[in-house]
């Protein structure tokens, strides 16, 4: 099938084929295994939304908020209207404008969590024109659910204070305003009302996007596979038997 000087660059590209095949075949085991993952983790947030909702003592008496992530949450407090923040470049539904954060002073502690109320959008003739939102002063109920910091966007030096900022530190907001902030936030939930949008969109486990990816893995790998038996064994195979 091959001649001796022929050997070695068989057996090189033969070796070559099969790390190939070996690599891409693992890349498509490890973004299934990621699907899996995902599809673990959005199995345990389908569950959070059918546990009952937490109240401001079990928020409170929480050891690690952390792992109260997307738990539902009826609170109830006092919005510490003056120390609203504005996070800039927040889109909804593919318009540009701010996510709307009040500090909410939880009833019976002193304590503070940040609540995502909602969103408006943004002024396109003065950025710094904001459009009117309600903020009641007396004792309030928010609905909601517990999510991690907001994101962090790129930033410009300045951007990190006053009321219209790129993005908000929970920590630093704390030694900033003094408030006892808790290292959490909450995501308010409902429809439209006080002159916000509440069109959160649904959390993405990106499966598809992990299954996509396995199956080219796995395609490209039997590719390879493919063409290295045509090209090493069996076109040799038909040549020599064709006399050529």
């Amino acid at each position: 099938m091959t001649t001796r000087s022929q050997r070695p660059r068989f057996w090189i590209a033969t070796l070559a084929a099969v790390l190939m095949a070996a690599l891409t075949f693992s890349l498509g085991q490890w973004q299934l295994s990621r699907a899996a993952q995902k599809a673990a983790m959005q199995a345990s947030l389908d569950q959070q939304k059918t546990r009952p909702a937490l109240g401001n003592a079990d928020v409170l008496d929480a050891a690690d908020l952390a792992a109260l992530k997307d738990r539902r949450v009826e609170l109830k407090g006092h919005w510490q209207a003056t120390q609203t923040v504005y996070l800039d470049n927040r889109p909804m539904n593919q318009r540009p404008g701010f996510w709307v954060i009040t500090p909410l002073m939880l009833d019976g502690s002193d304590k503070v969590v940040l609540v995502q109320r909602g969103w408006i959008q943004r002024d396109f003739q003065d950025r710094s024109r904001l459009a009117p939102i309600e903020t009641p002063t007396g004792s309030v109920s928010v609905e909601g659910r517990m999510a991690p910091a907001p994101g962090k966007l790129y930033e410009f030096a300045g951007a990190q204070s006053g009321p219209i900022r790129q993005n908000l530190d929970i920590t630093a907001f704390r030694n900033e305003t003094g408030l006892p902030l808790l290292q959490a936030l909450v995501i308010e939930t409902g429809p439209a009302s006080q002159g916000l949008l509440r069109e959160w969109p649904a959390p993405d486990a990106g499966l598809e996007r992990h299954y996509g990816y396995a199956f080219q893995w796995f395609g490209l790998c039997a590719l390879v596979i493919g063409l290295s038996v045509w090209f090493l064994w069996l076109l040799p195979r038909r040549r020599k038997s064709a006399g050529l």
